[in-house]
């Protein structure tokens, strides 16, 4: 016979919070005794879940550490969005430099380098920005997949995340209007709505795919390369131009962060659908938005080499453009071949591994 079986567990993380019920139909002999379900943690983007790791963070954060304190604050950032935004930065810049005769070598390091670390921390700030508020509006999902994050475990309370927030999203603005073009405070306002709203009801688009994907390969694929290179040429005194290679990465980042927008959602399917947050992943399955995910990167890493392979003689450095490519296209193929869409923790390795991709494309930027 098929009996019910009802228990009441935590919400993954502290066992006094927000008790889920979970019922689930298991198969009984006329004689056994009930079966209580046991809900399992799942594995996180960014961590394995570790119950006592996590509370040993929260009491020392609680009990005013500085060094708890600031690994919280640390947390908070989500260093792999961190990464990056500093490899972004880098690479634009030495890309645009590259790109201009003479520049590097009638270039005012005095005053290119306070003005390229001001920039760099307007940047960070506008990530610590979207990424904390975020935070704060999913706390309570965040409490069942991601019960890492500071402000779910207890580490960071609301009131302090929304000093953090308030803090990166009033600075961030100053620094960009005071040090830089009309039309990059602009742009770099504009990120920050984007970001806001993402998160923020009524809007939160997050709650809507589409506009969630679209969002997030906005800020992070155009605006944030787009962006960077302006401000190196404006600072070193050259017309901006659209060079092939900064269009091809603006459009490549662009297709990828679209993907990292959908495949972000795949460790997270059981919180999503516990707080009927619709994601494609929840709606379609872990396994076809794998594949789907890995189709369309693979499709992004022809249209690089197709881009190599029909450009004019001399626009782009043919190794790194068509050889680094089909390495990563290989590459790509051999972790989706290592996929098991019915294992979490491969799941969250898969997810790993198309940051990894996104981290080595900056690299070959700098090449091509």
């Amino acid at each position: 016979q098929l009996l019910g079986v009802q228990c009441l567990v935590p919400t993954i993380g502290l066992a006094t919070r927000n008790p889920t019920t979970i019922t689930r139909m298991v198969p009984l002999k006329p004689s056994s005794k009930p079966i209580r379900t046991v809900y399992v943690p799942k594995m996180s983007v960014e961590g394995d879940f570790d119950p006592e790791a996590i509370s040993k963070a929260r009491e020392s954060a609680q009990s005013g550490s500085i060094t708890a304190t600031l690994r919280a604050l640390y947390k908070f950032t989500r260093p792999h969005t961190i990464r990056g935004t500093i490899l972004a930065s880098i690479t634009g810049t030495i890309r645009a430099l590259i790109d201009t005769p003479g520049a590097i070598a009638t270039a005012n390091w005095g005053f290119m380098l306070p003005r390229a670390i001001v920039g760099m921390v307007a940047l960070l700030l506008g990530n610590a920005f979207i990424v904390g508020i975020n935070q704060i509006y999913d706390k309570d999902i965040d409490e069942l997949n991601k019960p890492f994050l500071p402000v779910a475990s207890g580490e960071m309370s609301k009131r302090a995340a929304w000093i953090a927030v308030v803090f990166s999203g009033a600075l961030g603005p100053i620094l960009v209007k005071r040090n830089f073009p009309d039309v990059l405070f602009k742009l770099y306002s504009f990120g920050l709505f984007l970001g806001g709203i993402y998160s923020v009801p009524p809007i939160r688009t997050k709650k809507n795919p589409l506009l969630a994907g679209l969002t997030i390969a906005t800020v992070r694929g155009f605006l944030l390369n787009f962006g960077v290179y302006y401000a190196v040429k404006d600072a070193i005194g050259a017309t901006f131009s659209w060079s092939p290679k900064v269009a091809f990465v603006a459009r490549f980042m662009t297709i990828f962060a679209t993907v990292i927008a959908v495949t972000k959602d795949l460790p997270d399917i059981e919180g999503d659908k516990a707080f009927q947050i619709e994601t494609f992943a929840t709606r379609i399955g872990v396994k076809r938005i794998a594949q789907g995910a890995s189709l369309c990167l693979l499709l992004n890493y022809v249209h690089a080499v197709a881009t190599g392979v029909l450009a004019g003689p001399g626009t782009f450095n043919l190794i790194p453009m068509i050889g680094g490519h089909l390495a990563l296209a290989a590459m790509l193929i051999f972790r989706f071949r290592q996929l098991d869409p019915d294992s979490m923790p491969s799941v969250k390795k898969y997810y790993k591994h198309i940051w990894d991709l996104f981290y080595l494309e900056y690299g070959l930027y700098t090449l091509i």
